[in-house]
């Protein structure tokens, strides 16, 4: 699929088929990595953001927390 690089402000930007969009499930304001590759430039969708929860219990580095608990807020804490 060919694309025309256009002028955007100071910069340069080329717009994403619609079709690539739905099927990535895209959205404005979404947030994609972008890499150069040789003579390709290659743009991934990134995962959506995790929990904090998520991200503890998938953490597998140095200094992991054997005793930490996900118990119910005591106080005003949000879970």
């Amino acid at each position: 699929m060919e694309a025309k690089i256009q002028k955007w402000g100071n910069s340069e930007g080329i717009r994403i088929p619609h079709n690539i969009i739905k099927e990535l499930h895209l959205k404005t304001n979404d947030i994609v990595d972008i890499k150069q590759k040789g003579n390709q430039i290659i743009i991934t969708k990134l995962n959506p953001k995790i929990s904090l929860q998520e991200r503890i219990h998938a953490y597998q580095g140095e200094n992991l927390c054997k005793d930490f608990v996900w118990d119910d807020a005591q106080g005003k804490e949000i879970w």
